[in-house]
Order: C-alpha cells, then sequence, then structure tokens
C-alpha cells in the first residue's frame, strides 16, 4: 500500500516550512493543503482538536502536530536520506536545546514587533540579541551542525522570510546588525529544500502589512 502524507499548512508560516524543509530533504512526496486560518477547514480541525493550528502532518491517517516534533517524526520515519538530527546523543540534546532556545526566543520577540503596539523598540533590540547569540553559537561553522544541513538550521531559516517585517516594523537591518547569520541564510538557500519552500520576504511583509491595515 501506498503511503499517504498530507501537509496541512500556511504559506506563510516559519513552522509549516520546517515540516516542507524536511520532507524535502528526506524526497518525501507530500499532498500540501493550503489553510484558510480565519476559517479553519474541519480537516484540521479534526486532526488538531487541542490546538487547532498549523501545520499538522498526516500520515496514513494518523495526525502529528508541533513543526519540530513533526521534523523528528521525519527524521525517524525515513532515515535513509540526509539525517536531520546527529546520531550522537550530546549533539542530538544540543540541537534540541537551540530549537528550544529558536520557539521561546525568536518567535516570541519577533512576534511582539509587529503585532504589539509600542514594544517595536524594545523588542527590536531584544530581537538582535537573540540573533546575536545565535551568531555566536554558529561561530564560523558552515551550518549549525558543523558541515551538516540538519535540526537547529531547520528551526531557524523559515524566520530568515520575515526578516523585511521585522526590519520594517522594527525600524532596523537584520543583515547589518547580524551578518554571520544573514551569510548563514543565504547558504540555506542554496539548498534546493529551502530554496523552494522560503517564500519572498517581500511577499510576507506585503502580507503583514495588509492584515494589519498598513496597504
Amino acid at each position: 500500500m501506498a503511503e499517504e502524507v498530507i501537509l496541512l499548512d500556511f504559506w506563510a508560516s516559519m513552522f509549516g516550512m520546517r515540516t516542507r524543509i524536511a520532507l524535502e530533504e528526506k524526497k518525501v512526496k507530500f499532498d500540501y493543503r493550503e489553510q484558510d486560518l480565519w476559517n479553519k477547514g474541519s480537516l484540521l480541525l479534526e486532526m488538531n482538536p487541542i490546538h487547532k493550528k498549523i501545520p499538522v502532518l498526516i500520515h496514513n491517517g494518523k495526525p502529528v502536530c508541533e513543526s519540530l516534533i513533526q521534523v523528528e517524526y521525519i527524521d525517524e520515519t525515513w532515515p535513509g536520506e540526509n539525517p536531520l538530527l546527529p546520531s550522537d546523543p550530546y549533539q542530538r540534546a544540543q540541537a534540541k536545546f537551540w530549537a528550544d532556545f529558536i520557539d521561546k526566543k525568536v518567535n516570541v520577540t519577533a512576534r511582539r514587533i509587529w503585532a504589539i503596539k509600542g514594544e517595536e523598540k524594545e523588542a527590536s533590540k531584544e530581537l538582535i540579541e537573540i540573533f546575536k547569540t545565535l551568531e555566536s553559537e554558529l561561530g564560523d561553522k558552515h551550518y549549525f551542525g558543523g558541515e551538516t544541513f540538519g535540526y537547529v538550521d531547520i528551526a531557524l531559516i523559515g524566520f530568515y522570510s520575515w526578516f523585511g517585517v521585522y526590519n520594517k516594523f522594527g525600524n532596523m537591518s537584520i543583515e547589518t546588525e547580524c551578518p554571520t547569520l544573514t551569510a548563514w541564510a543565504q547558504r540555506c538557500l542554496k539548498r534546493e529544500s529551502v530554496a523552494k519552500t522560503l517564500p519572498e520576504s517581500e511577499k510576507v511583509t506585503a502580507f503583514i502589512s495588509q492584515r494589519l491595515g498598513l496597504e
């Protein structure tokens, strides 16, 4: 019986981008189904009744929720192509630590820049400091895992398509402040899995501006 892989997602979601990149890295064919987040469909509500959020990975009728969990699931279910997590237990733990850092620090702080009026300036400063912390972790490595593109890279790279949003609403230039991180993002974009997944930053910025009634 052929495997059925369905992804319920939204094009601008940096979380859904993680799952799409992981599936592409593993050469897994999947049925992408764009979701209306403002009018959620019955399949999304059925497959993720707890959080009612995308992305939802459905593998042979069984849902897997939360993007980082999905990336791990994909790595374990299709182990043959391009391992995403290190095999060494300590390195694996470190990768999970930094992915968790990205979810708790980058995501929460970045959202404050455009979603909460009056917090733009302070949130911008905090985000730059967070990115500088990630630059220190990256150091002179090609990717966060060394020479191999993997779990932490996948956890972070989707945010790159939102840099235009953060720059516009935070009145800053992440590219100027964080050149090491920007160079890393450009390296990631040379991978087919990333290039075909990430939307143009201008498109994301226009979308958010429109949602906020600024255009």
